[in-house]
């Protein structure tokens, strides 16, 4: 069977789970609490981090970004990337956007600060952080909804992993209800379209113990 490691509020393993459900992909989650680093686990990764996929074949793929473009090569059946070389630059560049700079300015300053922190021994969230991750997320929904002024999906006319990888990051910020949908009405109705992908369904159904998703969470009207 496919077998995804991943951990808790993780958008990196979200992101595959997406990508893998849009292409008809059968898988199995398998949980891992990385911060333990468990042997088996960094023998596999010595990174330590979500997520790890073992293909049918056996084949071990690594890190988020590895793993779509194995996906795409793998399984194109269903691309997820456009057709165009400069379209999938585009595409590519949005990825690369929102798994670095996003995910350094807001998910880490948000969701990490305010949940795993502590399961590292890092102490608890600090408020300056949070301030700036707050500060940040505004910047870039302003982003998403200046890219969606002027295209149908954030690299062009199609979804592609562009709109799935920022949508995982912002899943787990949604799921503790830190996103101000209000500011920008672009990328909150761009949100909901893909909130609604049958894809998107187990993302939804996610639960972080003792943490409960905000009251919006799982509905797809908001």
């Amino acid at each position: 069977m496919r077998t995804l490691t991943h951990t808790w509020l993780c958008p990196f393993s979200r992101k595959i789970r997406i990508q893998m459900a849009e292409k008809h992909l059968d898988f199995t989650l398998k949980f891992v609490k990385i911060w333990e680093k468990p042997a088996d686990f960094i023998e596999i990764n010595p990174n330590g981090q979500t997520p790890v996929l073992v293909d049918l074949n056996g084949s071990i793929a690594v890190e988020s970004i590895a793993i779509g473009e194995y996906l795409e090569e793998a399984y194109p059946d269903i691309p997820l990337l456009p057709k165009s070389p400069s379209e999938r630059a585009e595409a590519r560049r949005l990825v690369s956007w929102f798994e670095t700079k996003f995910y350094d300015e807001v998910t880490l300053n948000l969701v990490f600060q305010k949940t795993l922190k502590r399961y590292f021994g890092l102490g608890g969230p600090e408020s300056a952080r949070i301030r700036e991750g707050q500060a940040r997320l505004i910047d870039h929904l302003e982003y998403i909804g200046w890219l969606i002024d002027r295209r149908c999906w954030l690299a062009g006319d199609q979804l592609s992993l562009a709109d799935i990888t920022a949508a995982a990051q912002l899943s787990c910020i949604d799921y503790l209800g830190d996103v101000p949908w209000e500011k920008n009405t672009n990328a909150k109705d761009w949100y909901a379209r893909i909130k609604s992908r049958p894809s998107f369904r187990q993302i939804l159904q996610d639960k972080f113990p003792p943490l409960l998703p905000s009251k919006h969470y799982e509905n797809l009207d908001f």
